[in-house]
């Protein structure tokens, strides 16, 4: 593989297409769940019918401060999360990635792993498909993408979340992660290359199955990533692991109370090279990326 594939910058998402040659991109983050981490049970009720004006709304806010893409759950995948049946998933999304494909041109992602609520989403409008675990789970979401021609954006786990702990070890850590997850989304990318899809974003999975160590030593690793020759997207929104490194008096902060630390990953990442910073808070990292890319351009 060639580490200077720019041709791989430029994602083809169902005919629109995304150029993350020139700049990172924002995606902002709708979580359809009465159960996720950060935001479970904002945008619907605690059985997990979405509350679709107030969802779209929150979109079409994010797309205002920002992002360019919106990516849209209904599956939480915290730690020990429970998994959904697929009409379930497709029951709390559809509504919403309909009404708001008839509202913006932004593009939308369906964060999943099913083939079934990938293809219900793509036909209602969405065009890209996330999957946190590298077209692992699920032999046929690969097909799915590639009769949609949609993109996919990879991610790297180890575990499912039904088998990820809420705890995070702080001390046991791998002699290279990096290199770990290089090798797995090495062979993620070529599964989906081999399976006829060729817009791809790789994912580290910033929270999944890694120590408090990992993660951070993935995020100061980034820029190595990049050899893989392929867009980057960093996750790195309200992630435990941030809690860890501010906690205070021996109190880890919840996930609301994680804002500066967000921001302070986030350009982090950004200066590692991430082409894609998915955000609960799409304000704050707009303008994380209007600092780190107005300093860039005064190098030049």
């Amino acid at each position: 593989m060639k580490h200077s594939c720019q041709e791989h910058y430029l994602l083809d998402c169902r005919g629109t297409m995304l150029d993350l040659s020139k700049s990172p991109a924002i995606m902002g983050i709708v979580n359809l769940t009465p159960d996720s981490f950060s935001d479970g049970g904002k945008f619907g009720d605690q059985a997990g019918l979405p509350d679709i004006d107030l969802a779209v709304e929150h979109a079409l806010q994010m797309v205002r401060e920002g992002a360019s893409i919106i990516d849209i759950g209904g599956e939480s995948t915290r730690p020990g999360a429970e998994r959904i049946a697929a009409v379930e998933e497709i029951r709390r999304t559809l509504p919403v990635i309909a009404r708001l494909r008839k509202q913006t041109d932004a593009l939308i992602s369906i964060d999943t792993y099913k083939a079934e609520v990938a293809e219900a989403a793509l036909q209602a409008g969405a065009q890209i498909v996330n999957d946190i675990s590298g077209f692992n789970f699920d032999p046929l979401l690969p097909a799915v993408c590639r009769k949609h021609r949609a993109a996919a954006v990879l991610m790297h786990t180890p575990v499912t979340p039904q088998a990820m702990k809420w705890s995070q070890e702080t001390t046991s850590t791998e002699n290279d992660v990096t290199a770990t997850v290089m090798a797995c989304l090495k062979e993620a990318a070529a599964r989906a290359r081999n399976a006829g899809v060729e817009s791809i974003v790789l994912d580290p999975g910033f929270g999944f199955g890694k120590s408090v160590d990992e993660n951070f030593m993935l995020l100061g690793n980034l820029s190595r990533l990049r050899k893989l020759g392929y867009p980057i997207l960093a996750g790195v929104s309200r992630k435990s692991f941030l809690g860890e490194a501010i906690r205070k008096n021996g109190k880890t902060p919840p996930p609301e109370e994680r804002h500066e630390a967000t921001t302070a990953a986030q350009t982090i990442a950004l200066l590692n090279g991430a082409s894609v910073i998915r955000a609960h808070d799409v304000r704050a990292a707009a303008q994380a990326l209007a600092v780190v890319e107005t300093m860039k351009r005064s190098l030049l």
